[in-house]
């Protein structure tokens, strides 16, 4: 057994088959993943790690195993599960996995072939468990994967407090006790037990609040932009292997970007915040929807027309085109009057936060500072904005200008 001193959870106690998991390289390898990527370029105090969320998770999933009345060698596998979630995660967590999936084909909850080997595999056997089963888990399947991975996982509940705690963030916060507290099965579905509409509506808040504060300030998504431009060309110009990256640590993936000429000039921006600046900040209804649905191919051949009509180099235009938001978390299944209904059905509070998320969205076109003002408006005519041609800079939200009060600029 082994007792480890936590920032959000205090003391966790780590036994049996985690405990034992716990040194392997896979899971110390997320000592040097932090959690949120490159968001401590605005929250200079965000430098949590994946290692410390797994543990936090594993935790929870301890607590929800108990509240389930789950234990021997089930409860073992999902512990096990719940320390190893993450071990997929590439370097700077979601902020290149997109990329690397077009190469590799694999999201960060699969690690079949990750687990099935090396030191994980041999202490999963050692304990009896079944390294696929672990995997299934993982990925969310069977019953007990929705503790790991579901609308009201355990994961979800840690990394919005750790995040909150972590930039100093209030809306991360909730009540993540009583959430495990009145978790049970009904129809094979995990659900919260009666009277618990504003416990699971307290997940929805939270993330809504922490998105465009944390997870999709401008800053964070410029300076992910400009490694994902990194790593793409560490793959398609510098000859490094998806596969190979994909297993880097942070550290790993920045001393490759600065050691080849072609990624060296974006490695030395992102060590000295010297990022690029918004061009444009465009709001959804603004822009075409082949803007929006177009891909990766597509995204590029837009970033080369507009860098042409404003006579910049290529790489001096960034074209961020996030996805429509969603909000899987309104899927989350209560207990009504004596009934399991979705959250969506039931709350009030759901369309609203969906209508929050679309006034959020934002188009982003990013350019070195100096050479917004050409970039920002060969844009508006490339991509046929409908903002009468005036860069969106000039018209910033009130939400963001608030926001400017809590981060880095």
């Amino acid at each position: 057994m082994k007792t480890i001193k936590d920032s959000v959870h205090d003391h966790i106690t780590v036994d049996g088959v985690a405990r034992d998991l716990l040194d392997t390289p896979a899971v110390q390898r997320l000592r040097r993943i932090k959690q949120l990527g490159t968001v401590s370029l605005v929250y200079p105090s965000a430098n949590h790690t994946r290692f410390e969320h797994s543990l936090g998770v594993y935790h929870l999933a301890c607590e929800a195993l108990d509240q389930l009345g789950v234990s021997g060698d089930r409860a073992a596998r999902v512990e096990a599960a719940a320390l190893l979630h993450d071990v997929g995660h590439s370097p700077y967590s979601h902020n290149v996995e997109a990329l690397l999936h077009r190469r590799t084909g694999k999201y960060h909850d699969d690690v079949h072939d990750l687990i099935a080997g090396g030191a994980v595999g041999e202490v999963l056997r050692d304990h009896d468990i079944s390294p696929d089963a672990v995997a299934d888990l993982v990925a969310g399947d069977g019953r007990f994967g929705q503790i790991v991975s579901g609308e009201l996982d355990v994961d979800r509940m840690d990394y919005l407090v750790r995040d909150a705690h972590h930039t100093g963030v209030p809306y991360g916060t909730i009540d993540h006790e009583r959430l495990i507290r009145e978790l049970t099965f009904e129809g094979g579905e995990l659900v919260l037990a009666e009277g618990n509409v504003q416990a699971a509506e307290s997940l929805l808040v939270a993330r809504a609040l922490m998105n465009p504060t944390v997870y999709s300030h401008h800053v964070a998504r410029i300076s992910k932009s400009m490694l994902r431009r990194g790593t793409e060309r560490l793959l398609d110009e510098a000859g490094y292997d998806a596969t190979e990256v994909r297993r880097l640590d942070d550290p790993g993936l920045l001393s490759a970007l600065r050691a080849e000429p072609e990624t060296e000039r974006v490695a030395e921006r992102l060590c000295n915040r010297d990022l690029f600046k918004r061009a444009l900040w465009v709001e959804l209804e603004d822009v075409p929807e082949g803007v929006i649905t177009a891909d990766h191919d597509a995204i590029r051949e837009f970033e080369h027309e507009i860098a042409a009509a404003a006579d910049r180099d290529r790489e001096d235009v960034i074209l961020d085109v996030p996805a429509r938001p969603e909000m899987t978390e309104s899927s989350t299944r209560v207990v009504v009057s004596g009934e399991i209904r979705r959250l969506d059905q039931q709350s009030p509070l759901v369309e609203a936060l969906r209508a929050a998320q679309r006034s959020q969205w934002r188009l982003g076109v990013y350019a070195p500072e100096g050479k917004t003002d050409r970039v920002g408006r060969a844009a508006v005519e490339t991509l046929g904005l409908d903002i009468d041609g005036a860069l969106v800079n000039e018209r910033r939200s009130g939400w963001n200008t608030r926001l400017d009060e809590f981060a880095e600029r």
